[in-house]
C-alpha cells in the first residue's frame, strides 16, 4: 500500500511523505492561514485585544489537531471551500446593502 496515494491535496503538494519536517510545517501554517480566514470573515467581532489573543492562541493549537488528521483527511481543502463561501457571502452582502443605500 502506498501511502502517497492517500494523501490529500496539499500534504501532497508540501510533500509531505518525501520530507515529513518541511512538509508539515508547511500544511501547519496553510491551515491556520485558513481558519484565520474563516473565522474572521464568519465569526469574527469586535473583543478587546486580550481576548483576542487568547481566541486565536486556541485557534492555533487547534489547528495542531487538524494537521494531523489533514495529512488523510481533506481539513484544508474544506477550509477553502468554507472560506470560498464567506467570500462570496460577504461581497454579495456588501452589494445588497449598497443597493439599499442607494434606493433610499
Amino acid at each position: 500500500m502506498d501511502v502517497s496515494e492517500r494523501l490529500t491535496f496539499f500534504a501532497a503538494l508540501y510533500k509531505v511523505h518525501e520530507n515529513p519536517d518541511a512538509g508539515m510545517w508547511m500544511l501547519y501554517l496553510t491551515i491556520i492561514m485558513l481558519c484565520v480566514v474563516v473565522y474572521k470573515l464568519g465569526f469574527a467581532k469586535k473583543l478587546p485585544l486580550g481576548k483576542s489573543i487568547l481566541i486565536y492562541l486556541f485557534l492555533i493549537l487547534g489547528c495542531t489537531i487538524l494537521t494531523f488528521l489533514g495529512v488523510f483527511l481533506p481539513i484544508a481543502e474544506g477550509l477553502v471551500v468554507a472560506a470560498l463561501i464567506l467570500i462570496i457571502y460577504k461581497i454579495r452582502l456588501h452589494q445588497h446593502k449598497k443597493q439599499e443605500m442607494d434606493a433610499s
